[in-house]
């Protein structure tokens, strides 16, 4: 029962930040005022706020209008349901859980405003430092190279971004690096940057792949082709901006969840 009261609180939660992530940054309120259907404005009942299953009931669709519902809000209150439950296997203990689990709903709300706007709000990275240096005090004291986890991984991605003015690197990308750093510590936070570099490129030669595969037939990503999410990937080139604070997040849940740590695994063995 615990398990399922511990993904049930984190569908509740995943329902608040897709709140956030529509809401933050346009002038409305963030926790005052009713859910509203976006196209008639329609007012929602209790029956369509229900995470994940009034979803499902309604079949995607507003129950007045029949417009499709965003996938956007099942999605992410699947994953926060899924990191509650994740973060409650490995620390049980009600101090740990909730400062792990404020840290990786933080970490989806970064994932899904940058996956939607390709910017990670500063108050976010913010937030997110403080409660991944707070971590770092739950097993005693931080050594020195923990302290420094943090600063050191964050600097590659800080030199890209002033190299380049921020056209290689999003500013706020090193800012969610020093966090992550923070939380997974020198060698696992190196191994999590790793994979988030490799993910990345891969899904990066993905969407060029496609690109070329698409120009043939005649399909472009232009005009009202660009509402279509599919279609607006098929114009991806070098240039195109891609946001990276998915495939961090990607690394650092690897990592932190599942243990995939390959250079401590390879140091032990040197």
């Amino acid at each position: 029962m615990t398990f399922f009261a511990a993904a049930v609180l984190g569908a509740i939660l995943g329902s608040f930040i897709n709140a956030l992530s529509f809401r933050y940054n346009t002038g409305r309120s963030i926790v005052r005022g009713r859910s509203r259907c976006m196209h008639c404005g329609h007012t929602l009942e209790a029956r369509d706020l229900v995470p994940i299953f009034s979803y499902l009931c309604l079949r995607g669709h507003c129950r007045l209008c029949g417009t499709h519902i965003s996938a956007q809000y099942p999605l992410v209150e699947v994953a926060a349901a899924a990191l509650s439950l994740g973060v409650y296997i490995l620390y049980p203990t009600p101090l740990y859980y909730t400062i792990f689990l404020l840290v990786w709903l933080v970490i989806l709300f970064i994932v899904v405003y940058d996956l939607r706007h390709t910017v990670i709000p500063w108050p976010s990275s913010g937030l997110l430092a403080l409660l991944a240096f707070a971590s770092l005090f739950l097993f005693g004291v931080p050594t020195l190279p923990a302290l420094l986890a943090g600063p050191l991984l964050a600097l590659p991605l800080f030199l890209l971004s002033l190299v380049s003015a921020g056209r290689w690197m999003g500013w706020g990308d090193s800012a969610f690096e020093l966090s992550l750093g923070w939380l997974l510590g020198a060698t696992a936070g190196l191994s999590a940057l790793a994979l988030a570099v490799w993910s990345g490129a891969l899904v990066g030669v993905m969407l060029m792949s496609l690109s070329k595969w698409c120009t043939p037939l005649g399909i472009r990503s232009t005009g009202a082709a660009k509402k279509s999410f599919f279609l607006s990937l098929t114009g991806f080139t070098m240039n195109s901006e891609i946001p990276f604070a998915p495939f961090l997040a990607l690394g650092a849940a690897l990592v932190f969840f599942f243990h995939v740590d390959f250079l401590s695994t390879l140091s032990a063995l040197w």
